[in-house]
């Protein structure tokens, strides 16, 4: 614990961590306000679903293009404007209960005006810490966003389910605008501006490490959405039981990341990582058994954030500064692309083969990834020396101030 302590007192590591986590916290809530929301107001899962499906749609096209964005008009110009878009798009939503069509296309605006923080913090952390201490602030950013999955989904619920959908929702608006102010006015952020890139959109996909970063993400990811499906599915929507899993599952990445994640990473790392989710996530099945599930989860989430960590790591190890936002809005679309594969998946297997068939399916994802970065690992970096620092651009990097 040492370690984050010393990267914790580095001057503007604590707010930019708080205040990215807080901006992000509406991630872990809008899913479920919006559920109960449409739910009561058009009265179809069906629609809720479409909604959901538009929004993540937009935040997967939007990803790449808002964070080269940031090169291009500066971190805190496009996250201030993206705050102001997302806000007014939920607040319509809400206010106006609107058509079908319209309810679609707003959601779908939302998800692409979803303002591209991660990118921005992870692009500026290389800015903030020495090398050494850089893949440990990865780490640290990891673990704390599983604050976000395990107490956004239980506010998110009790606001909707005890107070009112609305009143979920615009909760979600308020952490958006508080978190956006509160990190577009850290003097580091206005203090560091990335060199707008040169190379055409996509170009950063040439390198292999983000290809392998990005694959590997989104088989991760799929598992997820494999796992979180089959365990709702095992217990019924309506049972405590199934959050309390999740949430055990949440806090063992939480604890494997802070207690790997200081450690140096070789190009080997990232399937180590991934075989202790492999390992967990293969034996699921064999049982539904309430406390099973917990201790399996626990095995497998023990490597989930210090996974994250190497992934992060490698695309700031391997690419030019000026390509770092856009190669995490990449990880960040592969991310999304895999939850949404991996939950569709599973509930076609439910449907046919029952609840065990998504856990097996989450299993099979997380082998997978496991295998993608074994194969992977000659185009990853060595990081054993401490240096996760992008690297450097042919023109120097403009500070201000």
């Amino acid at each position: 614990m040492k370690t984050y302590l010393d990267i914790l007192r580095v001057p503007g590591v604590a707010r930019v961590v708080a205040s990215q986590l807080l901006a992000r916290f509406p991630f872990g809530m809008l899913s479920i306000a919006y559920l109960v929301f449409v739910e009561q107001n058009y009265h179809s899962y069906t629609i809720a679903g479409l909604a959901l499906g538009a929004a993540s749609l937009g935040q997967a096209i939007a990803g790449p293009l808002t964070s080269r964005l940031l090169g291009r008009f500066g971190i805190r110009r496009v996250i201030s404007v993206t705050v102001v878009l997302v806000s007014l798009a939920n607040i319509a939503i809400v206010v106006l209960v609107p058509p079908v069509w319209l309810l679609i296309s707003l959601a779908l605006a939302e998800g692409i005006a979803t303002p591209p923080v991660q990118p921005a913090v992870r692009t500026i952390y290389p800015k903030m810490v020495p090398a050494s201490k850089l893949t440990p602030l990865f780490s640290l950013d990891a673990s704390a966003q599983e604050i976000i999955w395990v107490v956004g989904p239980v506010l998110a619920a009790v606001l909707a389910i005890q107070v009112s959908p609305v009143v979920a929702v615009l909760a979600a608006v308020a952490f958006y605008v508080g978190g956006g102010i509160w990190f577009v006015t850290s003097p580091i952020v206005g203090r560091v501006a990335i060199p707008r890139s040169r190379r055409r959109l996509g170009s950063v996909l040439r390198n292999r490490a983000v290809i392998v970063s990005t694959t590997v993400g989104l088989l991760l990811v799929a598992s997820f959405g494999a796992v979180e499906a089959g365990i709702v599915s095992v217990f019924g929507d309506g049972s405590a039981s199934a959050g309390i899993v999740l949430a055990v599952f949440s806090l063992a990445s939480l604890i494997g990341g802070l207690v790997l994640g200081h450690r140096a990473l070789s190009p080997w790392s990232l399937a180590a990582r991934m075989t202790i989710v492999a390992v967990g996530m293969m034996v699921l099945p064999l049982s539904v058994n309430f406390w099973w599930l917990c201790a399996v989860l626990f095995v497998a989430g023990l490597g989930v954030a210090p996974a994250l960590t190497a992934l992060f790591a490698s695309v700031s190890g391997t690419v030019k500064f000026s390509d770092t936002a856009e190669a995490f809005g990449w990880l960040g679309t592969g991310q999304l692309i895999g939850v949404a594969g991996g939950t569709a998946l599973a509930g076609f297997f439910i449907d046919l083969y029952g609840s065990q068939a998504a856990l097996l399916v989450a299993g099979l994802f997380a082998l997978a990834g496991t295998i993608a970065a074994a194969i992977g690992h000659y185009w990853l970096p060595d990081q054993r020396g401490g240096d996760a620092n992008p690297k450097a651009d042919t023109e120097p990097v403009r500070v201000i101030g």
